[in-house]
């Protein structure tokens, strides 16, 4: 369980108290977790039982002990421990890699996307309005922004201060919404006001544009060269796509020779592991902090690692398919998920074929 994970399953115990009538508050947007402090144990701790007792009229010791007997019964946690004046300190079941893969896979591109109970919250605070300039770069983040805030259940239209250029929307994809009134909805407008891109970015086509243009944080100038064109491995994004290619290969090869993917132990996994299992963490903050390139480098540090692993999938020679060759494959195939999954949500392909 990552801690976006934990910090919903934490929202969900307070609506079931809210729901069984065992406190009377307004359930928060969100809830925080980190590391417990000094006195505290288990894997996370959150303070929100003393975010709550005011407006529950309620002492905090008492709200956490309402509070734990919810999260305790919750799937992934495996005990609750109170300390301090009301602090939830909670120890997570150890979730095995092959697990791990195995919710990868069954989520596909959309593993790391907002639950129901999530969307639900959220669609309550309104739509959300980002506007921006008529520039290439503002409009691109916008959109990457906008969609990555819908993969968290975040209600969003993005405007433009003014009709931007038909090439841009043709070339780059974006297509702004014509509304930009802030009075038409229930949140404040955010204004989008990435670093303007030098050059024409529209020579690089839409997969490379939009990429030169996400990559950079927001306050740094993108290079619009034809460095994002080159099919070799100093082009991140040519990585990025190279090794989503090669994962969606291998599972074609492996077809061929009989066998399909089955999670199991995998040894040097070169990471992969770690990274898939920050990824919902990743998608959350990319989101929060209106930060897409957070994305498109998480994707290039995911890459970096599956490239290595790759060659190691498939049977060698006179090697017969085995436990470890399906393992192997089921890693790779979740790694290219992944991948899949984040370029569709910056707006560039990912082609089965490179």
């Amino acid at each position: 369980m990552t801690p976006v994970e934990l910090s919903r399953t934490v929202l969900r115990a307070v609506r079931r108290a809210v729901d069984a009538g065992e406190l009377d508050v307004d359930v928060p947007a969100r809830v925080g977790v980190a590391p417990p402090g000094p006195g505290g144990c288990g894997d996370y701790a959150t303070g929100v039982a003393l975010q709550l007792a005011r407006p529950a009229g309620q002492p905090p010791y008492r709200v956490a002990q309402v509070l734990r007997a919810h999260l305790a019964a919750a799937d992934g946690i495996a005990d609750v421990v109170l300390t301090g004046p009301g602090f939830l300190n909670i120890s997570l079941h150890r979730t095995a890699p092959a697990d791990l893969v195995a919710e990868v896979l069954r989520r596909g591109t959309r593993y790391g996307f907002a639950d129901a109970d999530a969307n639900a919250s959220t669609a309550a605070g309104g739509t959300l309005q980002l506007r921006c300039a008529p520039d290439p770069r503002a409009l691109v983040v916008a959109d990457a922004t906008a969609r990555i805030l819908r993969s968290q259940g975040v209600a969003v239209r993005v405007g433009c201060t003014s009709p931007p250029r038909s090439e841009w929307t043709t070339v780059l994809g974006v297509h702004p919404d014509a509304d930009t009134d802030a009075g038409a909805h229930s949140r404040p407008v955010e204004e989008i006001r990435p670093v303007p891109a030098p050059g024409d970015v529209l020579a690089l086509g839409r997969d490379a544009g939009r990429w030169a243009l996400l990559h950079p944080a927001a306050h740094d100038r993108p290079r619009t060269g034809g460095e994002h064109l080159v099919q070799r491995e100093s082009n991140p994004l040519f990585r990025v796509r190279y090794a989503h290619a090669r994962s969606r290969a291998l599972a074609r090869n492996a077809a061929d020779l009989g066998f399909a993917a089955e999670p199991g132990p995998v040894d040097h996994a070169h990471g992969i592991h770690a990274l898939l299992a920050d990824h919902p963490r990743i998608l959350a903050a990319a989101a929060a902090h209106r930060a897409p390139d957070r994305l498109a480098r998480h994707l290039v540090a995911v890459a970096d690692a599956a490239l290595p692993f790759l060659p190691t999938v498939l049977p060698r020679g006179g090697e017969k398919p085995s436990a470890a060759h399906r393992a192997r494959l089921a890693l790779a195939e979740a790694a290219g998920t992944v991948l899949a999954g984040g370029l569709t949500l910056l707006g560039i392909d990912a082609p089965d074929h490179l």
